[in-house]
């Protein structure tokens, strides 16, 4: 059951973009629509949030950030490098996350990391340098690569601050209060940022562009609330729970791994050869900087284990 969900969110949330991207080329601002999946979600989630409502007095610094960086910060970056760069690069690129983390770890908690770990940061960088072409002059957006890296950013602050929610033992709070809480502050946050009354709204009552066929851009606005956050969110989080997670964290690098197929047969995104070698380099770098812990062992009521810093939660986008 444990691995079930876990493959679900995987899909759920590699989906995102397929469907986000169409929605874009029709016309709506990327923040817009990054607007409307979290404030969709959130208004899915406002029984949770009812349910949780004593937790903002228990834990406002936990919420503000993990709705500033892990929902607003992480999907505004995110489609916005959608506009400029193909689906599949962007999360290729928002997956050097696990080796930004142990970089987080190594320098700023100055905690020791195993070699493996320093070898999973090599293989994602040089992966990463496949797939934005260096050798041609970087082929892609330069500020579509920006952004993608700081989706990257974002996920390093949503991996560090679930941990930070998890460090008071049985008076932890639940993660889909975290989740709900989150969802409304980025809500709040995305509503000043985005301005979502000047968006073109007619765009949802027409239809959007998939390779040629055209679809109901409502449809794909609710797969996007739905399926690609909802779901995603609360399946990993369950996943997680079931098993342990590094287990749930290593199926979650298949997000990338689907997105990029979804594109490619959805969107008639094709990549290169060495575009498709380099993504798969970085994700190797990933799965092997996941899957490895800290030399040192957590002290209690300290950091926490840099096991569960590289992959609770699983994706965020």
């Amino acid at each position: 059951m444990g691995l079930g969900l876990a493959l679900v969110s995987a899909l759920a949330f590699g989906g995102s973009g397929v469907a986000a991207k169409p929605l874009i080329e029709a016309g709506l601002d990327p923040l817009h629509v990054v607007w409307l999946r979290v404030a969709g979600a959130a208004l899915v989630m406002l029984p949770v949030a009812w349910r949780h409502r004593a937790l903002p007095r228990r834990r406002p610094a936990l919420l503000a950030g993990f709705g500033l960086l892990a929902v607003a910060g992480v999907q505004a970056c995110y489609f916005a490098a959608l506009s400029r760069i193909p689906v599949g690069v962007a999360l290729l690129i928002e997956y050097l996350a696990p080796a930004l983390v142990l970089g987080w770890v190594r320098f700023v908690q100055r905690r020791p990391v195993t070699r493996a770990a320093a070898l999973g940061v090599v293989l994602a960088v040089g992966g990463l340098a496949c797939v934005v072409e260096v050798w041609s002059g970087l082929s892609f957006d330069a500020v579509g690569l920006l952004l993608a890296l700081g989706a990257a950013c974002c996920q390093v602050g949503y991996f560090v601050l679930s941990d930070q929610g998890s460090d008071a033992g049985d008076d932890a709070p639940d993660p889909l209060g975290v989740i709900a809480y989150g969802l409304l502050v980025g809500t709040a946050v995305l509503t000043v940022v985005a301005r979502p009354w000047g968006m073109d709204w007619s765009v949802l009552a027409g239809r959007a562009d998939l390779d040629g066929s055209t679809v109901p851009a409502w449809v794909l606005l609710a797969w996007i609330v739905l399926v690609a956050t909802v779901v995603a969110y609360v399946t990993g989080v369950l996943s997680v729970r079931r098993l342990s997670p590094q287990v749930a964290g290593v199926v979650a690098c298949l997000e990338a791994v689907i997105a990029t197929a979804l594109a490619w047969v959805i969107l008639g995104e094709h990549l290169s050869a060495p575009q498709i070698v380099g993504g798969a380099v970085v994700l190797a770098g990933a799965f092997i900087a996941q899957s490895s812990a800290p030399v040192e062992p957590s002290v209690k009521g300290g950091v926490p284990d840099a096991e569960r810093e590289l992959s609770r939660g699983g994706g965020a986008t």
